[in-house]
Protein backbone atom coordinates (compact mmCIF):
# COMPACT_ATOMS: atom_id res chain seq x y z
CA UNK A 1 0.00 0.00 0.00
CA UNK A 2 2.97 2.33 0.90
CA UNK A 3 4.34 1.48 -2.37
CA UNK A 4 1.11 2.61 -4.20
CA UNK A 5 0.76 6.08 -2.78
CA UNK A 6 4.48 6.73 -3.02
CA UNK A 7 4.35 5.71 -6.42
CA UNK A 8 1.25 8.35 -6.60
CA UNK A 9 2.80 11.11 -5.35
CA UNK A 10 5.83 10.54 -7.64
CA UNK A 11 3.66 11.01 -10.41
CA UNK A 12 1.81 13.92 -9.38
CA UNK A 13 4.97 15.88 -8.19
CA UNK A 14 6.36 15.18 -11.47
CA UNK A 15 3.63 16.13 -13.33
CA UNK A 16 2.95 19.17 -12.26
CA UNK A 17 -0.15 18.31 -9.86
CA UNK A 18 1.56 19.56 -7.46
CA UNK A 19 1.92 23.66 -7.17
CA UNK A 20 4.99 24.72 -8.40
CA UNK A 21 7.62 27.27 -6.77
CA UNK A 22 8.51 29.46 -10.10
CA UNK A 23 9.53 32.84 -8.85
CA UNK A 24 12.03 33.78 -5.50
CA UNK A 25 11.87 36.79 -3.42
CA UNK A 26 15.11 37.78 -2.51
CA UNK A 27 15.24 37.94 1.72
CA UNK A 28 17.31 41.29 1.46
CA UNK A 29 16.68 43.64 -0.88
CA UNK A 30 12.14 41.91 -1.25
CA UNK A 31 12.84 42.03 -4.63
CA UNK A 32 10.55 39.07 -6.78
CA UNK A 33 12.06 37.31 -9.60
CA UNK A 34 11.34 34.73 -12.45
CA UNK A 35 14.39 32.66 -13.56
CA UNK A 36 14.52 32.71 -17.22
CA UNK A 37 15.01 29.38 -19.24
CA UNK A 38 13.20 27.09 -16.23
CA UNK A 39 12.54 23.38 -17.49
CA UNK A 40 9.06 23.43 -16.16
CA UNK A 41 5.42 24.65 -17.67
CA UNK A 42 4.25 27.52 -15.54
CA UNK A 43 1.47 29.92 -15.67
CA UNK A 44 1.40 32.40 -12.40
CA UNK A 45 -1.03 35.56 -12.51
CA UNK A 46 -1.04 38.15 -9.94
CA UNK A 47 -4.68 39.62 -9.27
CA UNK A 48 -5.76 42.96 -8.21
CA UNK A 49 -6.58 41.72 -4.98
CA UNK A 50 -6.31 39.07 -2.66
CA UNK A 51 -8.85 36.76 -4.40
CA UNK A 52 -8.38 34.36 -7.89
CA UNK A 53 -11.53 35.71 -8.68
CA UNK A 54 -10.51 39.36 -9.11
CA UNK A 55 -8.89 41.07 -11.89
CA UNK A 56 -5.75 39.70 -13.44
CA UNK A 57 -3.01 42.29 -13.23
CA UNK A 58 0.11 40.34 -14.41
CA UNK A 59 0.95 37.16 -16.19
CA UNK A 60 4.10 34.90 -15.94
CA UNK A 61 4.19 31.87 -18.42
CA UNK A 62 5.86 29.93 -20.14
CA UNK A 63 3.06 29.50 -23.10
CA UNK A 64 4.08 31.74 -26.08
CA UNK A 65 0.01 31.93 -26.28
CA UNK A 66 0.06 33.39 -22.87
CA UNK A 67 2.93 36.09 -23.48
CA UNK A 68 3.03 36.84 -27.12
CA UNK A 69 -0.26 38.85 -27.21
CA UNK A 70 -1.15 39.74 -23.78
CA UNK A 71 -3.84 36.90 -23.88
CA UNK A 72 -5.30 37.22 -20.49
CA UNK A 73 -5.30 41.10 -20.97
CA UNK A 74 -3.13 41.63 -17.88
CA UNK A 75 -2.92 45.39 -17.45
CA UNK A 76 0.86 44.75 -16.26
CA UNK A 77 1.62 43.18 -19.05
CA UNK A 78 2.46 39.30 -19.96
CA UNK A 79 5.86 37.93 -19.36
CA UNK A 80 8.12 34.78 -19.89
CA UNK A 81 10.55 35.71 -16.88
CA UNK A 82 10.92 38.98 -14.99
CA UNK A 83 14.39 39.56 -17.19
CA UNK A 84 12.05 40.44 -19.93
CA UNK A 85 9.71 43.11 -18.45
CA UNK A 86 10.69 46.59 -19.48
CA UNK A 87 14.16 48.32 -18.28
CA UNK A 88 13.54 50.15 -14.79
CA UNK A 89 10.74 47.80 -13.88
CA UNK A 90 10.67 45.60 -10.76
CA UNK A 91 8.51 43.80 -8.67
CA UNK A 92 9.22 43.74 -4.42
CA UNK A 93 7.46 41.94 -2.03
CA UNK A 94 5.31 44.19 0.49
CA UNK A 95 4.50 40.79 2.75
CA UNK A 96 1.78 38.34 3.42
CA UNK A 97 -2.16 38.85 2.71
CA UNK A 98 -3.43 35.09 4.01
CA UNK A 99 -2.62 32.58 0.91
CA UNK A 100 -1.62 35.77 -1.39
CA UNK A 101 1.54 37.76 -0.99
CA UNK A 102 1.26 41.94 -1.76
CA UNK A 103 3.54 42.86 -4.14
CA UNK A 104 4.44 46.29 -5.50
CA UNK A 105 4.86 46.53 -9.40
CA UNK A 106 7.33 49.79 -9.44
CA UNK A 107 7.40 50.78 -13.54
CA UNK A 108 10.61 52.80 -14.45
CA UNK A 109 8.69 55.69 -14.72
CA UNK A 110 8.07 55.05 -11.12
CA UNK A 111 4.38 54.76 -11.35
CA UNK A 112 3.44 51.76 -8.32
CA UNK A 113 0.94 49.56 -8.82
CA UNK A 114 -0.10 46.56 -5.80
CA UNK A 115 -1.47 43.40 -7.05
CA UNK A 116 -1.42 39.64 -5.08
CA UNK A 117 0.71 36.47 -5.96
CA UNK A 118 0.00 33.31 -4.62
CA UNK A 119 2.40 32.41 -1.97
CA UNK A 120 2.62 28.99 -3.32
CA UNK A 121 3.89 30.20 -6.53
CA UNK A 122 7.13 31.45 -4.63
CA UNK A 123 10.15 31.04 -2.18
CA UNK A 124 11.58 33.58 -0.06
CA UNK A 125 15.65 33.23 0.34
Amino acid sequence: MNKILSFILLLLVSSGSIGQVVGRVDKKTKEFTVAPDQKIDYRIFGYQYANITTQKMICFSSHNTDVADNYSRCPLGSYFDTDRMKPGDKISYLGNAGTFAKMNFIAGTGKKTIFYLPKSSFVIK
